[in-house]
C-alpha cells in the first residue's frame, strides 16, 4: 500500500511502498477513506519518542475490508472511524467506563513475537498510536475502532476521531457545562470552533471567541461565539472580565503556548474552571499567585486530554447531532488534500481555519 514514512524526527513524509500484514485476533483491516491533518502529528514528528520508520495520523475514517478470527464487532463493509483511545477493557478505569484513563494501553498491540503490522523492506514499521492513518490501509485492534451505522461522508466522520472529541468533549464532558453558564474559548482553530458549537448545545448564556486572527473569529460567530475578542488589538483578559461581569466560568485554551494560557488563566471568574486543550511545549510552566486571592477566587485548573470521552459512546452521539443539524461538520473541513500534498498542507496549517482532510478513491 502507498503511504507517508517518517524516517527522520523533526524532517517530512516521503511516499512510499508499505507491506501490510493480515489481521490476526481482534485486528481489523482498514481501507481507509480520509485521515485529517491534526497539528499533534505535527508536533509528534518533530519530538519524536518512537522508533522510525513512521507512519502518522490519527483522525481516520474508512471501511471495514477483513477482519481477524476473534473479532467480534465488525464485519466488512462497515463504516468506522477510529480513535487514539487505545484501552484494555479490563482496568479499573475501563470497568468504570473511563476508557481514556486506560492503564494498560499497550494492550491493542501486537504481542512480542509476532509479525509486524507493518514493513518497509523487511523493516518493521511504527504506527504512531497504534493507528498510522497517512496510508492507504491501517491494521488496528478492534478496540480503535467504533462502527458508525449511520453513515455520513467519510472525510467529515475522520475529525470525529480527535478533533471534535476533544474540542466538544471538553465542553460536554470533561467541563459539563451548565446552562446558563458564561464561556470564553481561547483559540479558535478546528477544536475551539467545535468547543464553541458545544458550549451552545449546552445552552451558555455567552461565548466569548479570542483569537488573533479576523477570519477566524468571523468563523466563531457564524458557530455560535456571542462575542468576539482579537487579542492583538485589546487585552482578552480585561475584556472578557467586562464582557462576562467578572470573569468567565469556563474558560478552554487550545492554542498550546504559556503566555496563553497565562491569560486563560486570569480570564476565569471566581468559583470557575480553566480547561488547558492545547499541547505545550516539553518544559512550559504556568506561574499562578498563592496568596490570598488565589484561596478566595477557587479557580480550578483541568488539564483535558481527547476531550475526556469515551469515543465509542460519543462519536455515534455526533453523528447524530450532524444528521440533526445541531452540529457542523461540513463548515469543520476547510479543504481536503491527497496524500502525496500532506508536507505542503502541513506548512500552510498556521493560516488555516478548521481542518484540513486527506481523501482516497
Amino acid at each position: 500500500m502507498k503511504a507517508l514514512v517518517l524516517d527522520e524526527i523533526g524532517g517530512e513524509y516521503r511516499m512510499a511502498d508499505v507491506d501490510i500484514d493480515v489481521p490476526i485476533g481482534r485486528e481489523v483491516l482498514v481501507d481507509v477513506k480520509a485521515s485529517g491533518l491534526c497539528h499533534s502529528d505535527l508536533t509528534a514528528s518533530a519530538l519524536g519518542g518512537w522508533p522510525v520508520p513512521a507512519i502518522l495520523g490519527h483522525e481516520i475514517s474508512g471501511v471495514v475490508a477483513a477482519v481477524g478470527p476473534d473479532a467480534r464487532g465488525f464485519t466488512v463493509g462497515d463504516h468506522v472511524v477510529a480513535s487514539l483511545q487505545s484501552h484494555c477493557e479490563r482496568c479499573p478505569a475501563c470497568v468504570r467506563d473511563d476508557i481514556n484513563m486506560c492503564e494498560k494501553p499497550g494492550f491493542v498491540a501486537r504481542p512480542d513475537g509476532e509479525r509486524p503490522r507493518l514493513s518497509l523492506g523487511g523493516i518493521p514499521v511504527t504506527a504512531v498510536a497504534q493507528l498510522g492513518g497517512f496510508a492507504e490501509q491501517v491494521l488496528v485492534h478492534e478496540n480503535n475502532l467504533v462502527r458508525i451505522d449511520r453513515p455520513i461522508p467519510h472525510e467529515l466522520a475522520c475529525i470525529l476521531g480527535c478533533g471534535v472529541l476533544a474540542g466538544a468533549g471538553a465542553v460536554l464532558n470533561a467541563a459539563e457545562v451548565p446552562s446558563g453558564a458564561t464561556v470564553a474559548v481561547y483559540g479558535c482553530g478546528g477544536l475551539g470552533l467545535a468547543a464553541i458549537q458545544a458550549a451552545v448545545i449546552a445552552g451558555a448564556s455567552s461565548i466569548v471567541a479570542v483569537d488573533v486572527s479576523d477570519e477566524k473569529l468571523a468563523y466563531a460567530e457564524r458557530f455560535g461565539a456571542t462575542e468576539r475578542v482579537d487579542s492583538l488589538a485589546t487585552d482578552p483578559v480585561a475584556t472578557i472580565h467586562e464582557l462576562t461581569g467578572g470573569g468567565a466560568d469556563f474558560v478552554f485554551d487550545f492554542v498550546g503556548r504559556p503566555e496563553v494560557t497565562q491569560q486563560a488563566y486570569a480570564s476565569v471568574g471566581r468559583a470557575g474552571e480553566l480547561g488547558v486543550v492545547g499541547i505545550n511545549r516539553p518544559g512550559a510552566t504556568l506561574e499562578i499567585g498563592i496568596g490570598p486571592d488565589f484561596i478566595w477566587n477557587q479557580v480550578r485548573i483541568r488539564p483535558i486530554f481527547n476531550g475526556s470521552t469515551n469515543f465509542r459512546r460519543d462519536i455515534p452521539r455526533f453523528v447524530e447531532l450532524f444528521a440533526e443539524g445541531r452540529f457542523k461538520l461540513d463548515e469543520l473541513v476547510s479543504r481536503t488534500v491527497t496524500l502525496a500534498e500532506v508536507n505542503d498542507a502541513y506548512a500552510r496549517m498556521a493560516g488555516s481555519v478548521g481542518r484540513t482532510v486527506v481523501t482516497f478513491p
